[in-house]
């Protein structure tokens, strides 16, 4: 495919449609004003965001191991009690105690894998971040030593100026 046909393809489909997809975002500020910095609506990935979820997450985490388990010695035995004394109210908060403590172990597991996860994606998009910028520079510098080879550095090539109808350049050389 010829770079003139990509470009006509890319126009066309740029032009058959005006539905874009978009991803789900936070609303915009009441003040009319969006947060995003992006008008073509790409994710945008900023560390200091991805670390105070990540700390937030393990605050919580941390939280709920110190005081989602206070009341459970005290329930456990008050239930060891109950059944006992022959109250079936005992087996109940027995079972009561157990699924809360189900619930809570779950609650501390995706907590924990929210943290972990945004310390990986951070140092994944750190990763991402260098290896483009290699690849970017890596191409400017290509790029100029194309340039470099015929003409002098940051100016076009001359070789390749622009032709008239026969085939000649038309600066005349």
């Amino acid at each position: 495919m010829a770079w003139d046909e990509w470009n006509q393809l890319k126009a066309e489909a740029a032009g058959a449609s005006s539905a874009r997809m978009q991803l789900n975002r936070v609303p915009d500020e009441p003040d009319g004003k969006s947060l995003s910095t992006n008008s073509q609506g790409d994710l945008k990935v900023v560390n200091e965001h991805l670390a105070k979820i990540g700390d937030h997450a393990f605050g919580l985490y941390n939280r709920l191991w110190r005081e989602g388990r206070v009341a459970e010695t005290t329930t456990d035995s008050a239930a060891s009690d109950l059944s006992g004394q022959g109250f079936e109210l005992g087996g109940a908060l027995s079972h009561v105690s157990l699924k809360w403590a189900s619930a809570l172990a779950d609650l501390m597991d995706a907590c924990a894998h929210i943290s972990n996860h945004m310390d990986y994606t951070k140092n994944a998009h750190a990763g991402d971040e260098i290896f483009i910028e290699r690849r970017m520079s890596g191409i400017a510098t290509l790029d100029s030593g194309f340039d470099e080879r015929a003409s002098e550095p940051g100016k076009p090539n001359d070789v390749y100026g622009e032709k008239d109808d026969k085939g000649e350049k038309k600066d005349g050389k």
